[in-house]
């Protein structure tokens, strides 16, 4: 039987993955139109997916805590 704290993890994963890709096809786009700018969008988008991959990893741990 499925709990609900798997549903949750599941979801926080979802999250996370639609979160993260979104923020690198909008970092290509922008890389592809102002290819100068490569590095400060990198790192931007860098830092964005680690803030997160910490929010998701937070949600996850207290999804599966009963």
């Amino acid at each position: 039987m499925i709990s609900l704290s798997s549903i949750g993890a599941g979801l926080v994963v979802i999250g996370c993955a639609y979160g993260i890709g979104t923020i690198g096809k909008h970092a290509m786009d922008g890389i592809a139109r102002q290819p100068e700018a490569s590095n400060k969008i990198q790192t931007a988008m860098i830092i964005a997916c680690a803030l997160i991959e910490g929010v998701s990893l937070f949600g996850v741990v207290v999804a599966l805590i009963k």
